[in-house]
């Protein structure tokens, strides 16, 4: 493994290397400014000869030292290019064999393999010193005059920090807020209440659950930043004028599955902004994965290719955003403005002229496709279409555009666009998208293999058609990017409301909580508009993975400082050993293998076991080795889609670690967690990319019935998370690379489903304290109030200082903090039992969801009710509240002025729980008030319950009344 501590090079990314007496080379003796051997040479040779820095002169024997080295070959990564630094595609030299396990001698496939790094190493070591030079430096340093050479070695993003004193205050609050929760509890413990020691226990035990919700919400903010990105400086060094751009290639991923719910038409409007998106054309290949291999899927991809010939250039022409034609013709704003080409007017008229005729033809396939004719779709051809059905059905590929398809109306070439269908047969399990995602990784890496990749919904258009630069800045400058698994971006939604009713934006989490994550180990993985690194995926250390120790059979004993034999260690060095294994089943450092010979590396390479970890295609398991992606030369272009359609067999996963190690991982529903988890464990972090103009947009489920039948699925994964092995309060500790923080804020992703459990006990407590004239909280002395009004003030002084950093909204946290009691008293409680049921017994339950009414306008949508099981735990907290309230009130009435004291607390409590369910109420109401009357039976049957049980308890009469009447009733004989 390349040595750790060496400064790396600023020019071209790699270690500035040791002088002849082995010590750290130094160019600049005056300021230290970190270049290497090679690039002080170059710049030497150019004339310039002081430090980019400082200005100070090179000594003397600066360039004696660099000609010295003006030969010496530096250790580079076998995956590596020659264009190290610079991301280019590079060319292969590893020889491909056909799918065999042995040559014609016998020998091992992965013996003859060896022999190409080898030539690998003889090639670079006869390529011109001139050439090597000019493609490590990065283009702009290769410009003359000093200024460039400045520009050039600026970085591409920065940090930018929360102010001190937000951040100094903000840490304060924090832990003035823990201690006086922990007076809070003290008072509360030593304070029973003996009326109603029930509920005391139960309201007791539900605010310690809390605390401890809080407290995994909260440290994980311990450290929030900002980040701000250069695109120009990415532009000026990697896309010099006249060459070919060194940007580095990306491959998009688009999933869909039936298009009858996840209509064509906006699948298609995702196609589009992708293939116009502002990065070179050769560098951009987007592949669609269909699922459900409907033939209507196909279909309006081949009308989408034959409109992009036109909507690409027009959108390049005219630099329009957003790049998704049914988004950039709906807004409404003056589209004049700032247009100063005067055939913009008449070319813009034209394009909606064509988008509209398209709509129609789209439109047209899917009235087609409403009714399947009962001997299956039949292709234009005249064959039967290979996926009429859908759970039995060979693999499809099809390439669309790219350098050999059509070219746009300006005769320019177009991205790549590749549908993938892969191949689906009864008795496989394939996994839903998780599994898609995974074929889409295999194909893409035979066809491109592009070293990065970019996931999106099929419902999530590119709203920025320069969010692929952005992301850029962070994986191509060499400071940053080396060890970064993903660069996420946050999610923003199309068609909401500005009251956003039901936190669809979800912003405290994207604005507030991922900010915090980006200064620790960086956010989560939320399942779509995110940048990986392919190799990341690949199951791969990050290149500062530090080297774990080699298996021996003696251990030392850190107490006694003695050997002792390997049957002899303790537990917890065996668990320890038992985790690291587990965490590299499938991490292979490969910057290792340059540093043995080749019987060293021959023996390597075949522990690896490479086919029973990526699958038996050799084209496939070479493209694993090219970090900086491009397809091998000694691949045959001609079988290509062949071997494509070799990876994505159903059977190809078989005793393999693709799901369990490698890709997108298996095992729930919420797949994205999981796999970003994983690859945090392994040592990556990962990066919070915020525009100002947002990356990607989407649409959300905004209705209240489809909104929580989504947080249900994210939920039900979360709780499936925390049975399985991947839970992270067990897994993952061996190696040490995941830090206490972002375990903590992991653990809150799987555990807050059973918040919901506490969070009902709690939000019924106010009826019960009104019917039964108890309450949880004896008199409060002066010290109980003290510590109450403290409690509040700093829970508020927390979310004031959140609000400033963050710049979120009032309107936005409280709808999060209600959507919060929403979903925590129905989805989430839901999760809990399903996910129990699911992962104990074997149960897999569906909450079924049925349109009740509708109404028409903008947001009509909005005002929809669909009625679902899972509203029911809601609805009756709701009506025993109001019931409550009633009761309450008039038992008030009733008693006197002496009892009205102890009820402001109790209807306290209760106005709580109905303003924080108030949103579902209006939503059960719908837009005028109209309720279904499925909504009115229940509420007259639990009222009805509920009233029965109040008159059974009988809180008009007093305690002597009810004695006499039961007296009185017994005497007569009733």
């Amino acid at each position: 493994m390349m040595e750790s501590g060496i400064p790396i090079c600023n020019t071209c990314g790699e270690q500035v290397g040791l002088n002849s007496k082995g010590e750290v080379f130094v160019a600049c003796n005056e300021c230290n400014y970190p270049i290497c051997h090679h690039c002080l040479d170059y710049e030497i040779k150019e004339g310039r000869t002081a430090c980019i820095r400082c200005a100070t002169p090179y000594a003397e024997d600066g360039a004696a030292v660099a000609e010295e080295s003006g030969n010496h070959i530096p250790i580079i990564h076998t995956s590596h290019s020659q264009e190290t630094g610079v991301h280019a595609r590079n060319i292969s030299t590893v020889s491909t064999i056909d799918s065999e396990y042995m040559d014609d001698s016998g020998n091992p496939i992965w013996k003859n393999r060896v022999e190409s790094w080898k030539d690998k190493k003889n090639k670079k070591s006869k390529a011109p010193k001139k050439d090597k030079k000019a493609e490590i430096v990065p283009s702009e340093q290769q410009m003359d005059g000093q200024p460039q050479s400045v520009d050039a070695s600026q970085p591409l993003s920065r940090v930018i920090p929360i102010p001190k004193s937000q951040l100094t205050t903000y840490r304060a609050v924090i832990i003035m807020r823990l201690i006086i929760l922990a007076f809070f509890f003290q008072y509360r413990v030593t304070h029973p209440v003996d009326s109603a020691f029930g509920l005391w226990l139960t309201s007791v035990i539900c605010e310690i659950w809390f605390a401890f919700s809080w407290v995994l919400d909260q440290f994980p903010k311990w450290c929030p930043i900002n980040r701000e990105t250069f695109v120009d400086r990415l532009s000026a060094r990697y896309e010099r004028e006249g060459d070919p751009s060194e940007l580095a290639a990306v491959d998009f991923f688009v999933s869909t599955v039936d298009p009858l719910k996840e209509p064509p038409l906006i699948t298609a409007n995702t196609v589009l902004s992708i293939l116009a998106v502002d990065y070179p054309v050769d560098k951009v290949s987007c592949y669609v994965s269909d699922d459900g291999a409907a033939m209507l899927t196909f279909e309006s991809l081949v009308e989408t290719a034959d409109f992009a010939r036109k909507w690409v250039p027009f959108c390049k022409k005219f630099a329009i955003e957003p790049r998704a034609p049914e988004f950039y013709f709906s807004q409404k704003i003056d589209y004049l403005k700032d247009k100063i080409q005067p055939s913009f007017v008449k070319e813009r008229r034209a394009m909606k002229r064509d988008y509209e005729e398209y709509k129609v033809r789209i439109n047209a396939l899917v009235a087609k496709a409403q009714k399947t004719p009962d001997e299956g779709w039949i292709m234009a051809d005249g064959t039967s279409w290979p996926g009429n059905n859908s759970r039995d059905h060979p693999g499809m590929i099809q390439v669309f555009l790219g350098s050999t398809g059509a070219h746009d109306t300006d005769g320019n070439e177009l991205p790549r666009l590749v549908y993938v269908s892969r191949e689906k047969r009864p008795g496989y399990q394939h996994h839903k998208k998780a599994g898609a995602e995974n074929a889409l990784i295999r194909v893409s890496a035979v066809l491109t293999n592009a070293p990065y990749i970019l996931n999106l919904d099929c419902d999530h258009y590119v709203n920025n058609s320069k969010a692929i630069r952005e992301a850029m800045c962070f994986y191509m400058d060499p400071q940053v990017g080396r060890d970064v698994c993903y660069v996420q971006f946050p999610q923003r939604f199309d068609g909401i409301d500005k009251s956003d009713r039901y936190a669809n934006r979800n912003t405290v989490f994207f604005d507030v909580n991922m900010k915090g994550l980006d200064g620790i180990q960086g956010p989560v993985y939320v399942g779509t508009g995110c940048v990986f690194n392919r190799q990341a995926l690949y199951g791969y250390g990050p290149s500062n993975l530090p080297t774990l120790p080699a298996k021996s059979t003696s251990s030392s004993c850190c107490c006694c400082r003695r050997k002792k034999p390997a049957k002899e260690k303790d537990f917890a060095e065996t668990y320890r050993d038992a985790k690291r294994e587990d965490l590299n089943a499938a991490i292979f450092n490969l910057r290792e293998i340059d540093n043995y010979d080749e019987h060293e590396r021959s023996m390597l390479i075949s522990q690896m076991s490479f086919e029973k970890t990526f699958g038996l295609s050799t084209v496939f398991i070479e493209s694993t080795l090219l970090e900086n992606g491009g397809v091998a030369d000694s691949a045959n272009p001609s079988t290509l889609i062949k071997e494509a359609i070799h990876v994505i067999s159903c059977g190809y996963e078989e005793k393999t670690a693709w799901g369990k190690e490698i890709g997108w991982i298996y095992g729930s529903v919420t797949e994205d967690i999981l796999t970003g988890f994983k690859m945090q464990c392994r040592g990556w972090r990962s990066i919070y990319c915020m525009p100002l103009r947002p990356a990607f947009k989407g649409s959300a489920p905004i209705n209240l019935s489809d909104r929580l039948h989504q947080v249900l699925r994210w939920a039900l994964g979360s709780v499936e998370i925390f049975l399985s092995r991947h839970c992270p309060l067990w897994y993952g500790f061996g190696a040490g690379r995941l830090k206490w923080l972002q375990r903590l804020a992991y653990i809150n992703t799987i555990v807050y489903p059973f918040t919901s459990l506490p969070l009902v006990a709690y939000c019924t407590l106010p009826a019960i304290c009104l019917v039964t004239g108890k309450f949880i909280i004896p008199t409060l002395s002066n010290l109980a109030s003290v510590l109450f009004l403290g409690l509040f003030i700093s829970i508020i002084l927390t979310s004031v200082i959140e609000l400033r950093w963050s710049g979120v909204s009032i309107e936005a946290l409280w709808r999060n903090e209600q959507f919060w009691v929403i979903g925590g008293v129905s989805a989430h409680l839901f999760a809990v039992f399903q996910g129990f049921l699911k992962m104990l017994a074997g149960v897999d339950t569906n909450f079924t969801v049925t349109a009740k009414a509708a109404d028409d306008g903008e947001f009509a949508d909005l005002y929809v009710f669909k009625w679902t099981t899972v509203l029911i735990p809601p609805t009756t907290i709701l009506i025993i509240n109001l019931v409550g309230v009633v009761a309450g009130f008039s038992d008030a009435l009733n008693s006197g002025y002496e009892s009205w004291g102890p009820l402001f607390g109790k209807v306290f409590f209760a106005f709580w729980v109905i303003l924080h369910l108030y949103p579902f109420l209006k939503g059960l109401m719908g837009r005028q008030n109209r309720t279904p009357t499925i909504v009115v039976l229940w509420s007259v049957l639990l009222a009805s319950v509920f009233s029965l049980i109040w008159v059974k308890i009988d809180p008009f009469v007093s305690t002597n009344d009810a004695s006499a009447a039961a007296a009185s009733c017994i005497s007569i004989d009733c």
